[in-house]
């Protein structure tokens, strides 16, 4: 049994072949059009007929280039119709499946799968109905058929997927996931608006402690410099009760001085620092 020839040494000898029939079809195209030419120059007397020789016929050159030019234009007639079959030949002959023209065709029936377009059948009339919308589809129209049956099974196979990922679904799935992302984003403004809020508060909080420990050291100052004070105006301080109760003052016999707030027009200095108290802030605990 004789060895096949290498896959690349065959496709030397087709490509050999091929531009040997290219060539001699451009030589062909180029004598009809040179005879074509020859022959009308010659009818209109701009160059002589074709010389065949003293012992012709004497119209035999001009009926002899004129059949000729007849002959090599007829062959281009049919110049379009060979490189036809050739095209046609050539395109069984070096028929390979590609699997870019196979991804193209599956992804163009899975999206129509996915839009909904094929409905529920039997595994045969829904291949059929995929190979059918592949041939329809303008971008598929140039593969050949092998290659739309398998991508129309390989959509028929992963139609399950398909009825999964449909359009509605994922359009749905992605509108619900925008609404969520919405809301998120809703949620984290209210919470630097709340954050900035109670920084806001806890910071007016420290300023207010700070307002009520300054009055109070005030007041403390305040009493201090009292007990210094009013000893030497003669009014002595009661400490047990834990307030600035005053003793009347005495003269220097021991006697006791009245000093009446009505005749002096003042209210005692223990009062007003009662007073002051009473009106004051309290001590935080």
């Amino acid at each position: 049994m004789s060895e096949l020839p290498e896959p690349a040494a065959m496709t030397a000898k087709q490509n050999l072949r091929n531009l040997f029939q290219i060539i001699s079809m451009w030589i062909l195209i180029g004598l009809a059009a040179a005879a074509s030419v020859a022959t009308i120059l010659s009818a209109f007397n701009v160059i002589p007929w074709m010389p065949l020789g003293p012992d012709s016929a004497p119209d035999s050159a001009l009926w002899l280039q004129i059949t000729g030019t007849a002959v090599l234009v007829g062959l281009c007639a049919f110049l379009p119709s060979v490189y036809q079959i050739q095209r046609l030949e050539r395109s069984h002959r070096d028929f390979k499946i590609s699997m870019k023209d196979i991804a193209t065709a599956y992804r163009m029936s899975h999206a129509a799968d996915r839009e909904g377009v094929f409905a529920l059948s039997t595994e045969f009339e829904d291949v059929r109905a995929r190979l059918e919308h592949a041939r329809k589809h303008p971008d598929l129209g140039h593969l050949e058929p092998e290659i739309l049956e398998l991508a129309a099974q390989m959509s028929h196979m992963t139609r399950d997927l398909a009825l999964v990922y449909s359009k509605d679904k994922v359009t749905r799935a992605r509108d619900f996931l925008r609404q969520r992302q919405q809301e998120l984003d809703t949620f984290n403004e209210n919470l630097s608006l709340a954050l900035t809020v109670t920084q806001e508060l806890q910071r007016w909080q420290r300023d207010v402690e700070a307002s009520e420990l300054e009055a109070n050291r005030q007041m403390d100052r305040l009493e201090k410099d009292l007990k210094e004070i009013l000893p030497q105006l003669g009014y002595e301080l009661d400490d047990e009760q834990g307030e600035l109760p005053l003793s009347a003052p005495t003269d220097n016999e021991g006697k006791v001085i009245a000093l009446s707030p009505s005749a002096s027009g003042k209210s005692s200095p223990a009062a007003d620092l009662g007073d002051l108290r009473t009106t004051g802030l309290d001590r935080p605990n």
